[in-house]
């Protein structure tokens, strides 16, 4: 089923109402039927009829929150004050009802929502260098697609003692795995084909290391448990990774010198992020090939590190 979404908004200006436009026939191209009322209000057509019958046969509402339309919703003046209380009825008779999305822009002010829909979870589109992602995000809650869905309950592997001597939690070689989810490396990559695994299971990435100096490490996207992997220059800490899609993966090979982070997908879906931490190199003066190395493994299926 096509869902049905109306969006509320007050018209601060020309290029806010453009935005607005934007946004809705951007909905429109990804299976969404949006109401709005520059589509849909016609010479002589009844405000009040439209906004109501607008609002009652919508799956959900976009209320599109700056701060001329948290004004006008709060003091009831306007067509946001209209739509507050259609909308605020509504929410008397279920409280728990997801029906609206309050949605954040042009917006700087404490109070990002009205009063009547204080508590909500809201979605803010007030960085623009943000916005792929906040559109995502708002597109999968709509058509109900989340980026990660509930996964099935298994059976529970230490239900007795046969099923749990079938466990396998380190690898015949442990020398080259560290199974945790973060943590520090130091390994020698001249040694097991250069290669290195973290995490386990679906979170498991096989990492590949070949020599550049003792500056620089090539690192590949090699193993059938990798899928891509890109290079972070925007960041000095992996906690300061925002959004991990938002950076190149179309190579095989990245090569990150001492201080900098990698970040990698494998095919399951989840992410990883590398930081250098030290390099040696036996042909520049070095005893060993060697490499340390932070790392974290992003365990709940999104690619946010902050």
């Amino acid at each position: 089923m096509i869902p049905e979404v109306f969006i509320s908004y007050s018209h601060d200006n020309d290029e806010h109402k453009e935005w607005v436009l934007q946004l809705a026939t951007r909905l429109r191209s990804n299976g969404v039927d949006v109401i709005l009322d520059r589509w849909n209000i016609k010479l002589g057509s009844n405000l009040a009829a439209f906004m109501e019958k607008g609002l009652t046969k919508a799956h959900r509402v976009i209320c599109i929150c700056s701060e001329k339309y948290v004004e006008k919703a709060n003091n009831g003046t306007g067509g946001a004050g209209y739509e507050k209380q259609i909308i605020s009825a509504e929410y008397l008779q279920d409280q728990n009802k997801d029906w609206v999305i309050p949605l954040i822009k042009n917006n700087k002010t404490n109070k990002k929502v009205p009063t009547f829909l204080a508590g909500r979870q809201y979605i803010d589109f007030c960085d623009p260098n943000l916005y792929e992602t906040k559109y995502e995000e708002l597109l999968r809650d709509i058509l109900d697609e989340p980026v990660l869905p509930i996964p099935p309950i298994g059976k529970n592997p230490f239900e007795n003692i046969k099923n749990f001597s079938k466990q396998k939690f380190i690898p015949q070689n442990e020398k080259y795995f560290s199974p945790a989810v973060q943590g520090q490396v130091t390994f020698d990559y001249s040694n097991n084909n250069g290669r290195y695994c973290i995490g386990q299971d679906e979170l498991m990435f096989e990492l590949c290391f070949s020599k550049a100096s003792n500056e620089r490490i090539h690192i590949y996207n090699d193993s059938e448990s990798v899928d891509n992997i890109a290079l972070v220059k925007d960041c000095l800490e992996i906690k300061q990774i925002v959004d991990a899609r938002i950076y190149d993966n179309s190579s095989r090979v990245r090569t990150p010198k001492i201080g900098q982070i990698v970040i990698l997908q494998n095919i399951n879906g989840f992410y990883s992020a590398l930081k250098i931490l030290v390099i040696k190199d036996d042909t520049r003066g070095d005893q060993n090939d060697e490499v340390s190395f932070e790392y974290v493994i992003q365990t709940n299926g999104t690619p946010f590190f902050s």
